[in-house]
């Protein structure tokens, strides 16, 4: 599973060492970004490159990775970090151990995780940065300075829908509120007797979204006063929203029976299937449902719509597989062969790995793959407006959808869940040495 969250608390809760909990914002970088183009199919032989992946992205570069290695001569190894991947990259990094490359989230709150201005090349006058689309544009930045090479789109928050309960309903407008989100849902139940909405209390981390959906009309304003500790998770607005999708949409009937327990897969097949009508979440439910279905049959199915607190917008949320950075291992080499790889990845290698993937295009100029299903067309198209999901906004992202998961079971008012969220936030800036904390 693909997910916008990091658990960063507690990796510092660890009692790791400063290097791996502090801001180390001064100073150059030893890997400052140099100018002029790459050749990006130069002969590497003899350079062995290890790239660091997740446990579900192990999959995600083989096809760079292989074309890589034939046009040059490399050598690129992956090398999967097990789970919690967000807490157990800082881990090793450490502890000493360090690759050529990484797939690491590509966002304000998570890039500082690991140091950039130390650790890692800057990309900024690399040669396929001005391909980047707008959006893409705006992420894997630090400080005025690029660390991170997007290779796929972020992911779109948005309602994937089944077309037969909607035709049954009678729904033929789209919700472009909350508000009108929830009301579609009541119609759906009286209409229908099927499940409003499918929500996945198992895997816990799809609970964070109904909420964020309701976050989206908070001004620019409030995030720059919660990074400088001005501003609260717990303002009323946030509460709020909590205490909507508690009383609304768990208590009040418009989830599935087995909301608590049931799971990310379990959401794919409900939605699919016509046993749920609605489910709020990110491209990763489109790429679980892709992984056992035909386009012909997804494209019949389902349908997919954005929708924020008072607009028909989408969301933006990146997540590890968005961003690759490289590290700042001290061997030119090395150094030089990841920058090529990463040219060569976004340059002539490009189109083939869309269509490997199955995903849509970050550069502009090079059109999507062919066959992609409706659903995925119709997220890349909603990313021109989209809003940042606060895994963007804010200096770091509490583990909101662990308080959440506390909710539902009876552990947690609230309140309590925007306290946890607080208290986490606080912890992980402070340690980080973040001034105002």
């Amino acid at each position: 599973m693909k997910r916008a969250v990091s658990s960063l608390a507690a990796v510092c809760a660890l009692g790791l060492a400063a290097t791996a909990c502090s801001d180390a914002t001064g100073g150059s970088s030893a890997g400052a970004a140099p100018t002029g183009s790459v050749n990006a199919t130069a002969s590497l032989k003899g350079v062995h490159l290890t790239m660091w992946v997740a446990q579900n992205s192990v999959g995600e570069p083989k096809q760079a990775i292989d074309a890589f290695e034939k046009a040059t001569g490399a050598v690129v190894s992956t090398q999967v970090i097990p789970d919690p991947y967000e807490s157990n990259v800082p881990t090793k990094l450490a502890s000493g151990d360090k690759p050529d490359l990484m797939f690491w989230q590509p966002t304000g709150s998570t890039l500082p995780f690991i140091q950039p201005q130390k650790n890692l090349l800057q990309l900024d006058n690399e040669d396929w940065v001005s391909k980047l689309g707008p959006t893409e544009q705006s992420l894997g930045k630090v400080d005025g300075h690029r660390y991170a090479a997007i290779v796929t789109s972020p992911a779109s928050l948005g309602v994937y829908y089944n077309k037969a309960v909607f035709a049954k309903a009678g729904i033929t407008k789209m919700p472009t509120s909350y508000d009108e989100l929830l009301t579609t849902a009541a119609t759906i139940k009286s209409k229908t007797g099927v499940a409003p909405f499918f929500e996945v209390g198992g895997d816990k981390w799809p609970l964070q979204w109904q909420v964020q959906l309701q976050m989206t009309d908070l001004p620019q304003s409030f995030w720059d006063k919660l990074n400088k500790n001005q501003a609260k998770w717990t303002d009323p607005v946030i509460v709020n929203a909590i205490k909507k999708y508690k009383t609304k949409v768990l208590d009040g009937g418009l989830a599935q029976k087995d909301y608590k327990t049931a799971t990310f897969v379990d959401q794919g097949k409900a939605i699919l299937d016509g046993s749920a009508a609605m489910a709020v979440n990110v491209t990763s439910l489109q790429s679980e449902i892709q992984a056992t279905s035909s386009t012909a049959e997804m494209d019949q199915k389902l349908g997919w719509f954005p929708v924020s607190n008072s607009s028909g917008k989408a969301l933006y949320s990146p997540d590890q597989t968005n961003g690759v950075v490289a590290f700042n291992t001290g061997d030119a080499k090395r150094q030089n062969a990841a920058r090529q790889f990463l040219s060569f990845w976004l340059g002539k290698d490009y189109p083939a790995y869309l269509a490997a993937n199955k995903v849509v295009s970050v550069e502009p100029s090079v059109p999507n793959p062919a066959g992609l299903p409706q659903t995925a067309t119709a997220q890349a198209d909603s990313l021109s407006t989209a809003t940042g999901v606060f895994q963007v906004k804010a200096l770091t992202a509490p583990d909101m959808h662990l308080a959440l998961a506390d909710m539902i079971y009876g552990k947690k008012t609230p309140q309590q869940v925007a306290q946890a969220a607080e208290d986490q936030f606080t912890q992980v800036l402070k340690a980080r040495g973040v001034s105002g904390f």
